[in-house]
C-alpha cells in the first residue's frame, strides 16, 4: 500500500499532520498539495489545534510542479499550480477555525518557506533555515511568501530574502521576529507539541476568534479593525466560556472551558 504523502494523527486535542514525501525532501507536488488541503479541512473540525510537521532533514523544500515545468520552460502557465492548488491551500489555512502550529527542521524553501511562515505559532530547530531561491530560476516567491514576510520583518528584510537569495539561519530569523522559537533540533516537535497543547487548553472559541482579528488586521485600517473586535466580542461575550472565565476568575480556581 502506498505511503500517503501527509500523515494524520491525533494526540488529544491536536491534530499532527506529517509531509511524508523523504525522497523529494517534502517538495510539494499536486497530489501532496491535495492531501495536505484535504487534511487540513478534516483536521479543524476535529481538533483544537493543528501541528504541521516536515521530515527531520527538510520541513518542505519547495514546490515539485518540476516536470512540466521544466520541459516546457516559457511555454506553459507557470502560475497555474498556484492558482489551482497552493492559492486555494493558504487561503484555506488563513480561514482555518483553530490555530495552526508548525514544527520546522531542516530545509524550508521556496513553497516551503511559506507553508513554514503562515503557521501562527512557528517552531524551529538550530539547524533550520529559510530560503527563498526564486530569482535563480527567473520566478517571483509565492506563496504569499512577500506578504507573510514583510508583515513580520518590514520591507527591507523581505527584500533582503528575496533579492539576494540567501539561507536564512533559524537563529537570524527568530532574532528578525520571523518565527517563534529557535530550539535544539531534536526538541522542535515537543516544544510545538508543548505550545499546541497549552493552546487547546483554551476557550476554542475566543481563540477562533482573536485569530481572525489578527488576521484581518494584517490588510485592514483601524477603523475597520476597531469594529471588527467589537463585533467579535459581542460573539465571544454570548459563549458560556466567557461565562466560565468570569466564574473561575472570582472564585480564584482554573477554568474549565467547553
Amino acid at each position: 500500500m502506498t505511503e500517503p504523502l501527509v500523515k494524520f494523527e491525533m494526540d488529544a486535542d491536536v491534530a499532527i499532520l506529517t509531509l511524508n514525501d523523504p525522497a523529494s525532501r517534502n517538495a510539494i507536488s499536486a497530489d501532496m498539495g491535495e492531501q495536505l488541503h484535504a487534511a487540513l479541512k478534516t483536521a479543524s473540525g476535529s481538533a483544537k489545534v493543528i501541528v504541521l510537521c516536515g521530515h527531520e532533514k527538510a520541513f518542505c523544500s519547495g514546490g515539485n510542479f518540476s516536470s512540466d515545468l521544466v520541459k516546457n520552460a516559457g511555454e506553459i502557465d507557470a502560475g497555474k499550480p498556484l492558482e489551482d492548488i497552493l492559492n486555494p491551500l493558504f487561503l484555506t489555512i488563513r480561514n482555518l477555525p483553530v490555530p495552526l502550529v508548525t514544527a520546522v527542521r531542516g530545509a524550508a524553501a521556496g513553497i516551503g518557506v511559506s507553508l513554514a511562515l503562515v503557521g501562527d505559532i512557528i517552531v524551529a530547530g538550530e539547524s533550520a533555515f529559510f530560503f527563498l531561491p526564486f530569482r535563480h530560476v527567473g520566478l517571483v516567491p509565492d506563496g504569499g511568501a512577500p506578504w507573510l514576510i514583510s508583515r513580520a520583518v518590514g520591507r527591507v528584510r523581505a527584500l533582503e530574502m528575496i533579492l539576494l537569495a540567501e539561507r536564512i539561519s533559524a537563529s537570524n530569523a527568530y532574532d528578525w521576529g520571523l518565527i517563534t522559537r529557535c530550539v535544539p533540533d531534536d526538541a522542535v516537535k515537543d516544544r510545538a507539541m508543548e505550545l499546541a497543547r497549552n493552546i487547546a487548553s483554551g476557550p476554542t472559541n475566543a481563540i477562533a476568534l482573536a485569530r481572525k482579528a489578527v488576521w484581518a488586521a494584517q490588510s485592514s485600517d483601524f477603523e475597520t479593525e476597531l469594529m471588527l473586535e467589537r463585533n467579535l466580542q459581542r460573539e465571544a461575550g454570548d459563549h458560556p466560556n466567557f461565562v466560565e472565565g468570569v466564574k473561575a476568575f472570582r472564585e480564584k480556581r482554573p477554568p474549565v472551558f467547553v
